[in-house]
């Protein structure tokens, strides 16, 4: 084999060697790429399970806020209602 022989044979090789290289460097940005997307989008979901759960605590204080008024005026309308019959059984008397 001839001197320019092998230098044209490294030269394919090389030139093989460097596409190569070429895409295994555009594969592994193309996975940088997708992993930096997926954290991105791990953090928007953190942050909105973090305004949910904010707002769950929210939701969960208004009904028990709402469940002792409801108490509350379950026993001033009983209350009432006693006091109703009271005076109604003094009337029929």
């Amino acid at each position: 084999m001839t001197t320019a022989n092998r230098l044209d044979n490294a030269l394919k090789r090389l030139a093989v060697a460097l596409d190569q290289l070429e895409a295994a460097s555009e594969r592994r940005l193309k996975v940088a790429e997708q992993r930096s997307d997926v954290e991105e989008e791990f953090a928007v979901l953190q942050d909105d399970r973090a305004r949910l759960a904010v707002e769950l605590d929210g939701a969960v204080a208004r009904t028990q806020s709402l469940e002792l008024a409801n108490n509350e005026v379950a026993r001033r309308l009983a209350k009432a209602r006693e006091a109703i019959e009271e005076m109604m059984s003094h009337v029929v008397m």
